[in-house]
């Protein structure tokens, strides 16, 4: 197998030659990169103009170390759901799982009731309505995501730079206050508020699903062993880099564009398109609401692989290494995730109400859960040997872990009592 070392800046790496090395990071960064994303990050430009585009930068670099933990578990030790299963037991494990991946299912919910209210809005079939294409959209993701990994990655890399390449040309049409925008990075004029926005993009960054894909996928990209910690740091480095830029281009394209115009509040994650559209002329929604659809579908496929991984593994035995058992949970998680316009008949939410409180959820309940076993598993000396976190990486972990629970804290009761009495 040949390879090529990207630090040679005379060697320019074919295609082929990239996804031998790289692209596990775009997967992850595909699958926090949804809906409720976009919905969040233009929410921070209407609000608060620039002034959130530190928080962008922080909930990069936090996203990066926590990938860097959950891939240097699966590299020196095992994945996060087998370390799980030793040290909790198959039964109790197992329940965990199940536990978490029911916030899984709830992801789907919203992203595939995004994309059907995306399409129906992009292609004006209001008579039609968006509930069709939420099956449509699920029956899709499950053709996509029992193609393989190699397949998959190569779908979601081609995706993320699309995304990158729209919003970026949507930034730059919008003309941004460059000054402004250097004033952004620097955390000033603090609002509990603007604090409460700025936990949303950190908890949407720090996706717990990844933290069990990432130490389950190293072994597809042939990292094994110490030597390959480098690649897989690169690695994070592009994807994470692509992601950030991304969030700050839809950041600063509703600080420029939206805000200006007397936007005080986005009521759905279409408002941002339509507005643009009033102002840059139809191309700039056509590509806002294209780029939304893709980002959301995008998540789909690796959010639902996570307990496909995560349950067999859990189980332990001839299940986990089972390519039947994973295909079956997989499609099984994203038919139910398929089911979002019963969830709108039967609970009342509206699919803002979905692409808002879903993911909260997963704040609430996934993501102190999975933290707190991430920092379990990276401390542990049996599985990790010499290469337990350091007090530098710990401190980071706490930090995730001090999130997680101030979030499970303060929005757990508001989560779950606008999920059962129909939304907001």
């Amino acid at each position: 197998m040949s390879t090529v070392d990207l630090t040679d800046s005379a060697s320019i790496p074919s295609i082929s030659e990239f996804f031998q090395k790289y692209g596990l990071a775009l997967v992850m960064v595909a699958s926090y990169f949804g809906s409720g994303s976009v919905f969040i990050a233009s929410s921070a430009g209407v609000r608060y103009g620039y002034t959130l585009l530190w928080a962008v930068v922080g909930a990069v670099l936090l996203g990066f170390v926590a990938q860097d933990m959950s891939a240097r578990l699966g590299i020196h030790g095992e994945s996060l759901a087998a370390f799980a299963q030793e040290k909790l037991g198959s039964k109790l494990a197992t329940a965990v799982m199940v536990l978490l991946s029911i916030g899984c299912v709830a992801w789907t919910l919203e992203l595939t009731a995004a994309v059907g209210k995306g399409i129906v809005v992009l292609l004006d079939l209001q008579a039609i309505g968006w509930e069709p294409f939420a099956y449509l959209t699920g029956l899709a993701a499950i053709v996509v995501g029992v193609l393989g990994y190699d397949a998959v990655e190569k779908i979601m890399v081609a995706m993320m730079f699309g995304l990158l390449l729209a919003y970026l040309l949507v930034a730059g049409a919008s003309s941004p206050d460059l000054t402004a925008m250097a004033t952004g990075f620097v955390p000033t004029g603090l609002s509990p508020g603007s604090m409460a926005l700025a936990v949303s993009i950190l908890g949407t960054t720090a996706l717990w699903p990844n933290f069990f894909l990432e130490s389950q996928l190293v072994e597809k990209k042939g990292w094994t062993d110490r030597s390959d910690v480098p690649t897989m740091r690169r690695d994070l480095a592009i994807g994470y880099a692509v992601g950030g830029v991304t969030t700050i281009a839809i950041v600063v394209a509703a600080a420029a564009v939206l805000r200006p115009a007397g936007y005080e509040q986005l009521q759905t994650f279409i408002t941002p398109g339509k507005a643009l559209a009033s102002i840059l002329g139809e191309w700039a929604m056509v590509v806002f609401l294209v780029g939304t659809l893709a980002a959301a579908f995008n998540s789909i496929v690796p959010i639902m692989w996570a307990p496909a991984y995560m349950i067999p593994e859990a189980l332990g035995g001839d299940v986990a290494d089972s390519s039947r058992v994973f295909k079956a949970v997989y499609v099984g998680g994203v038919a139910l995730g398929s089911l979002s316009p019963l969830v709108h008949q039967y609970l009342g939410l509206s699919v803002i109400d979905m692409i808002i409180l879903f993911p909260a959820y997963n704040g609430v309940v996934g993501l102190p859960i999975t933290a707190l076993l991430l920092f379990w598993a990276v401390n542990d000396d049996e599985v990790m040997g010499e290469y337990t976190n350091g007090w530098k990486l710990n401190l980071v972990n706490s930090a995730l872990i001090l999130l997680a629970i101030y979030s499970a804290w303060s929005a757990g009761q508001f989560v779950f009592d606008a999920i059962l009495t129909g939304g907001f």
